[in-house]
């Protein structure tokens, strides 16, 4: 879910993106939790087995919740026995995951400020928020002061070059190509017609830039596959995800230095 966004030209940037995500929170989170939506396709059989195994072990970790949204990954992670915390932007959102977790601290807060103190986790998790912010600088600062020495940032996006692919015919026939893969900045997408989610892209290379500016070292990387029993329950999806992957996840590591 989003934390918080900022652009440069527009002020009122962040508090529109937090004014949407309260409006959608009932929403999405029926999207994610109802038998068989189509959001558990592409959250909970292929974003989110990629960024779980990336975890890996963390019986007794203390992990950050980043743009923790309705507190979805923080079931699942509970019940792995993580030590938990969770922050949005979003009051709404922060309202259903404390319904659902109600044992679990969640805090309304943002990526410039983030309200805990130093050294105090073994992981941050961003799942599927780092796009949502137009400058890494300033998130990026907050999570590395919030990690113990060596500790884990794991995050996931959307991959840098599936989210460049454009549809075009040739002959009756549909393709899809690469275009404008350089040009970063603001993009904007339509939720069920209704919703306007403003993200930014940025490249591999930019994303590696600001990873190393802010002293991370990069130690795994997965591009996401979805997982065999999705084959039946979304076989369309499935086909198409199969091809070229939607997601990507990152696991980076704060420098001793």
């Amino acid at each position: 879910m989003i934390i918080g966004i900022w652009d440069m030209k527009k002020t009122n940037f962040k508090k529109e993106t937090k004014e949407t995500y309260n409006r959608l929170a009932k929403w999405y989170y029926s999207l994610r939790t109802k038998k068989y939506p189509s959001g558990w396709f592409y959250n909970e059989l292929l974003e989110m087995p990629t960024t779980l195994k990336m975890l890996g072990n963390i019986k007794g970790k203390k992990i950050l919740d980043f743009g923790c949204g309705p507190g979805i990954y923080i079931k699942v992670l509970k019940k792995k026995g993580a030590k938990l915390k969770g922050v949005d932007i979003s009051e709404k959102m922060i309202k259903i995951a404390k319904k659902e977790n109600p044992e679990i601290e969640f805090r309304v807060g943002n990526a410039e400020n983030l309200p805990y103190k130093n050294q105090e986790f073994d992981i941050v998790l961003a799942a599927l928020v780092m796009e949502y912010l137009a400058d890494w600088n300033r998130a990026l600062k907050e999570i590395k002061r919030v990690l113990k020495p060596k500790g884990l940032f794991i995050f996931s996006i959307s991959n840098p070059v599936t989210n460049t692919l454009k549809k075009i015919w040739y002959k009756g026939r549909k393709f899809k190509i690469i275009k404008n893969y350089f040009k970063e900045g603001l993009k904007e997408d339509m939720w069920e017609g209704r919703f306007r989610i403003r993200w930014h892209r940025k490249t591999y290379g930019t994303i590696i830039k600001f990873l190393v500016k802010n002293g991370f070292e990069i130690i795994d990387y997965k591009d996401a596959k979805p997982i065999p029993r999705s084959k039946k329950m979304f076989p369309k999806e499935y086909q198409k995800a199969i091809d070229y992957p939607y997601f990507c996840t990152w696991k980076v590591r704060k420098k001793s230095h």
